[in-house]
C-alpha cells in the first residue's frame, strides 16, 4: 500500500513596495504602475504596498487655507492641520488606490498603522542648527516608528488580501502622527522581513551625478552609504531613502532597490534577470 505523498507548503516570498513620486499624480501612470506591481501575484509573491502622498497633503491644506511651514524639509504640523493629512493620506490617497486594485479584481484593503495598532509612534524631535548651535524643535504632530506589529498585515496576506498602508500612527497615548513615508516603509518591511523592500522613485537610482543618468550605482553595500553621503552623492530627498533601505535591511528585509516608478516596465523586468535601479544590500 502506496503511502500518500506529504505535500510541501512553500512559503511565498513577500514584496514591499514603497509608492510615491510622479507615479502618484499622473492617472495613466498609477493605474499601469499598479497593474504591475499586483500582477507579480500571479507570479507567486505576497504584495504589500505602503504610501505616502505629499502632494496630496499640499493641496489639502491649501483648500483649507492652513499654512504649511517647514523646517530644514520637514512640514510642521499642527493637531489642526493634522486632521487634514489623515483626510488626504486615508480618504484620497489611499481610497483612490483601493479603488484601482480591486477593480483590477484583486482584493486590497486598505489601513493606516493605526489599524490593529500596526505601527505605535513616538514624537520627533528634530535637531536644528541655528547660528552654529544645535537646537530640537518640535515639529507638532510628527513622529518616528517606535514599534511595528505584524499581526494584522500577515493576516490580510494569509487571505489573500493586498495590504495598503499609509504613514500615519498613533503612539500609546493616542495621539496621531505624520511619519516619513520612506522611513515607514522601511520599518516595516524589515519586520515582515521582506525578500525585497522596493522604493519607486521619480530617477533610475542612485547616481554618483545626479545630473548624469550613465552614474548609476547598480550596486550598494550598506557599508559605503557613509561614504557617499560625506561627498554628498546622497543629499536632498534620496538621504530618507537611502535611510530607510538601512533600516528595512538592518530589521530583517533580504534586498532592498531603488527603481523608476515613472517606468512601470522597471516593476516587471524585477524578476527577469533584468538589472534595473540600484540594489542594495548588507
Amino acid at each position: 500500500m502506496h503511502k500518500p505523498k506529504k505535500q510541501i507548503m512553500t512559503k511565498k516570498q513577500l514584496l514591499l513596495f514603497k509608492y510615491g513620486g510622479n507615479a502618484m499624480t499622473n492617472q495613466p501612470l498609477k493605474k499601469q504602475v499598479l497593474k504591475n506591481m499586483c500582477y507579480l501575484k500571479e507570479k507567486g509573491y505576497q504584495v504589500v504596498i505602503v504610501h505616502g502622498g505629499g502632494p496630496f497633503i499640499k493641496q489639502t491644506l491649501e483648500e483649507v487655507n492652513i499654512d504649511s511651514e517647514f523646517i530644514d524639509g520637514q512640514r510642521k504640523t499642527t493637531p489642526k492641520a493634522m486632521e487634514y493629512v489623515e483626510m488626504a493620506l486615508k480618504g484620497k490617497v489611499n481610497g483612490s488606490l483601493i479603488s484601482i486594485i480591486n477593480a483590477m479584481g484583486y482584493n486590497a484593503v486598505g489601513l493606516s498603522g493605526k489599524d490593529g495598532q500596526t505601527v505605535t509612534a513616538k514624537k520627533r524631535l528634530h535637531q536644528h542648527t541655528k547660528n552654529g548651535k544645535i537646537e530640537m524643535v518640535d515639529l507638532g504632530q510628527v513622529g518616528d516608528v517606535a514599534s511595528v506589529d505584524t499581526s494584522l498585515i500577515k493576516l490580510l496576506l494569509e487571505n489573500d488580501f493586498i495590504p495598503v498602508i499609509t504613514c500615519i500612527a498613533s503612539d500609546k497615548k493616542g495621539n496621531d502622527y505624520n511619519i516619513n513615508g520612506d522611513l515607514f516603509a522601511g520599518h516595516i518591511a524589515g519586520a515582515l522581513s521582506a525578500e525585497q523592500y522596493i522604493i519607486l522613485t521619480d530617477v533610475d537610482g542612485l547616481m554618483l551625478d545626479k545630473d548624469n543618468p550613465a552614474s548609476i550605482i547598480n550596486e550598494l553595500k550598506v557599508a559605503e552609504i557613509n561614504h557617499l553621503k560625506e561627498i554628498r552623492c546622497i543629499q536632498g530627498g534620496m538621504i530618507p531613502k537611502i535611510d530607510s533601505c538601512e533600516i528595512a535591511l538592518e530589521k530583517g528585509a533580504k534586498l532592498a532597490r531603488i527603481i523608476n516608478g515613472t517606468d512601470p516596465e522597471q516593476i516587471s523586468a524585477l524578476f527577469e534577470n533584468q538589472k534595473s535601479g540600484t540594489i542594495i544590500s548588507v
